[in-house]
Parts: C-alpha cells; sequence; structure tokens
C-alpha cells in the first residue's frame, strides 16, 4: 500500500478499485463540466497570510454546525449510491464520521437505508430529501426519518429535474449495474468490488425498494424516480416540508441572495451554498465564488454552509475564513470510501484535519472563530463584476 498523504492519493486508488460507470458518476459534472472543474480550481486562486511569532499551541479546529458540536466544520455531505461505490457504503461512511466526530447526511437515493444507518450508528444522522410528486411517499419517508432519530432535514431545492450528465447515459447508470458486455468487461478488473458487493446487505435504493408500490426490478424503479421529482417545488411546498419535519431545516442547494433570503425569512437554521456538485446547472458560478454575496445579503439570520469543490483542509480554512459556518465533502469522501472501505471514510477525515490544523497555525490562529479575510489574499473582483 503506497503511503496515502492527500486526498489525490485516494482517489488514485478510488480509481483503479471501482467500476467505471460508479467512478464516472461520482466524477464527473453536467453538460461542459466548466462549473464542475471551476468548484475546485477557484479555491487554488485564494492564497493565504502566513503570520509569524504567534503562540500557536493549544489549538483546537472544534466548532458547532446547528447547535451540533463537532471536531472540525466539515459534515459528510449526501451522495446518491454510495452503497455503489463499496458495499454497505452508507453504513460504514456513517461509522467513519461518528468516530471522527462530524456529521453525515443520507442520501434519499442511498442504497443501504434510514433504518439499516441508523441500525449501525448511535449519532443522530442528518436526513437528505428530495421533494417527489408522490407527496404520501414523501410524509412517509420524513416520518422514517423522524424515527430513525435524525436530527437534521437537508432538503435539496436545486434537484426539480436532472442536469445531463454525459457519462452516466452513455455508461447506461444503474443500481445494480446491467450486465452489458461493456459493463462485465470491466467488473472482471474490479474482483475486490466484486467480492465485497456479494456481502453487501443490500444492492439497491434501501429508501424506496419495498416502500413504493409497483416497484419490481431496476427498470421499473428508474423510471419511477426519473419521473418523481417535483418539477411544482416552490417556496410555500417546502414550507410545508418544514412543517411536517419539525426539528432542525437546512435547505441545500442556494446559489443567489434573494434565495438565501426567502431561506431566512422561511425559517431555515442553515444553507448549504451549493450548485450540487456541478451535476446541475452547467455554466454557474463556483460556490466559493457564490458565498460572499450570500453571507452579505443575510449575515446572522441563518447559518450557511457551503459545498462543492473542497480537496483539502485549506479548502475547508479558506470557506470559513470567508464566513462560512461549516462545509461538506461528498467527493473527498467517496474516494477513500472507494479506496479503502470505512478505513479510507476515515483516512480522508484525517487528511483534511490535519491540513486544516496546520494551516491554521500557520495562518497565525489558534482557533476556527479567529479565522476571516484577513488571513486571505482573495483576487480583485473574485466574486466577478456582471453587468446587471
Amino acid at each position: 500500500m503506497p503511503v496515502i498523504t492527500n486526498i489525490q492519493d485516494l482517489k488514485r486508488i478510488y480509481e483503479r478499485r471501482v467500476p467505471r460507470m460508479f467512478y464516472d458518476y461520482a466524477e464527473s459534472g453536467s453538460w461542459t463540466e466548466q462549473t464542475f472543474r471551476d468548484n475546485t480550481g477557484d479555491y487554488e486562486k485564494i492564497r493565504l497570510r502566513q503570520k509569524v511569532a504567534v503562540d500557536m499551541s493549544g489549538r483546537s479546529t472544534a466548532t458547532q454546525m446547528i447547535g451540533r458540536d463537532v471536531k472540525m466544520p466539515v459534515a459528510l455531505a449526501p451522495v446518491g449510491m454510495t452503497g455503489m461505490q463499496h458495499a454497505d457504503g452508507e453504513i460504514k461512511a456513517a461509522k467513519a464520521a461518528e468516530a471522527f466526530g462530524v456529521p453525515f447526511t443520507l442520501s434519499t437515493m442511498s442504497i443501504n437505508s434510514i433504518e439499516e444507518v441508523a441500525a449501525a450508528t448511535t449519532t443522530p444522522f442528518w436526513f437528505q430529501l428530495y421533494a417527489m410528486n408522490d407527496t404520501d411517499y414523501t410524509s412517509r419517508l420524513i416520518q422514517r426519518a423522524k424515527d430513525a432519530g435524525c436530527s437534521a432535514l437537508v432538503i435539496t431545492l436545486d434537484l426539480q429535474l436532472l442536469g445531463q450528465r454525459h457519462k452516466d447515459l452513455k455508461n447506461g447508470l444503474s443500481a445494480p449495474p446491467k450486465m452489458t458486455p461493456k459493463t462485465i468487461a470491466n467488473l472482471m478488473t474490479k474482483w475486490r468490488w466484486g467480492l465485497g458487493m456479494l456481502g453487501a446487505s443490500r444492492r439497491d435504493f434501501g429508501n424506496i425498494v419495498g416502500h413504493v408500490d409497483g416497484i419490481s426490478d431496476t427498470s421499473s424503479l428508474m423510471s419511477w424516480t426519473n419521473e418523481q421529482f417535483d418539477l411544482t417545488l416552490d417556496w410555500a411546498k417546502i414550507e410545508k416540508l418544514m412543517e411536517q419535519w419539525d426539528g432542525k431545516v437546512i435547505l441545500k442547494g442556494i446559489q443567489e441572495a434573494d434565495d438565501a433570503k426567502m431561506a431566512a425569512k422561511i425559517g431555515a437554521d442553515a444553507i448549504i451554498v451549493s450548485n450540487h456538485g456541478g451535476r446541475q446547472l452547467d455554466g454557474a458560478l463556483s460556490s466559493i465564488r457564490s458565498l460572499t454575496p450570500i453571507l452579505d445579503a443575510v449575515g446572522d439570520k441563518l447559518e450557511v454552509h457551503i459545498d462543492g469543490g473542497i480537496r483539502s483542509g485549506q479548502d475547508v480554512l479558506k470557506a470559513v475564513a470567508m464566513g462560512a459556518k461549516g462545509t461538506y465533502i461528498g467527493r473527498s469522501f467517496i474516494y477513500g470510501l472507494g479506496a479503502l472501505g470505512q478505513a479510507g471514510v476515515t483516512k480522508a477525515l484525517e487528511l483534511i484535519h490535519r491540513e486544516l490544523d496546520l494551516t491554521m497555525a500557520l495562518c497565525g490562529e489558534n482557533n476556527l472563530a479567529a479565522l476571516g479575510r484577513h488571513n486571505l489574499l482573495i483576487p480583485k473582483g473574485f466574486e466577478g463584476d456582471w453587468q446587471d
């Protein structure tokens, strides 16, 4: 096993071990993938300011996200089909997050179900909800998350319809994978993944199969899913979902200041500045470029979190120094999971935490609350000088 010193090391192992279909599912964006690339590239444009001759002892990266104590301001983002990246992927990722001391968010489109993840963990996790046309199913899903003890509902707002991801269409993405000649040829080279999947507790969508009438095979499941995203979702419907939940709510997929203001107005506890990992509206701004105007718009009316493009502890520090109260990693933990299972998720968290801690110290700060734009060199016009 090579020495693993950064997230890219995990990504290289991940690419070797996971079937191409699922690697491409994670490692892609919509259309030209401009936003997907900018999410990571724009972090690189921000520089750090070193501060010397300060006491660097007694450092702490601990903070809170919506009232929850966390070891660092990082949560595991909801990622669909995580259980196809590694056998029982959601369970293993949730256990790694729990042991490390950061939140785990379970996707509606997970392989392991709400109940299965709850049975394997003791710390309440967060549940991500897509608004569906089948309101009875949605209500039952919310109740299942309540019954499982989930401590926050993350409502995704930017997927009323699917952005086109060329690789998924060409690969015939499905869970479990359809056994086409191309897929079989690729799976033959991924024996470690295959052996793990033979022992997996589940290989289909655990939050859907057995909970929706008429779902009998993969084709009927995919057809139902593609027809279910609610095209009519509006702020009134979001408020109704929040009322059904009656607990802490995070609204995911905010990129505009006006939408952030509406989220605050209806009483969300937090928002996630997010472009769905560059997988929805290609050509949109990166998350980190979108952050400041949103912070200016909502102030301290609610917590502002961010996802998209975070691959290191330095990225976390830059987001926090710019004002974010929390960050989310999706691909970074998926690389670890696909590479090494639960141990790989732990490794990804360790890498990010160590880099965050050391960078914070070299910037001359002992705790996250002290971080601010004074620690950064941000290019002029970073957020853009756009015509109205």
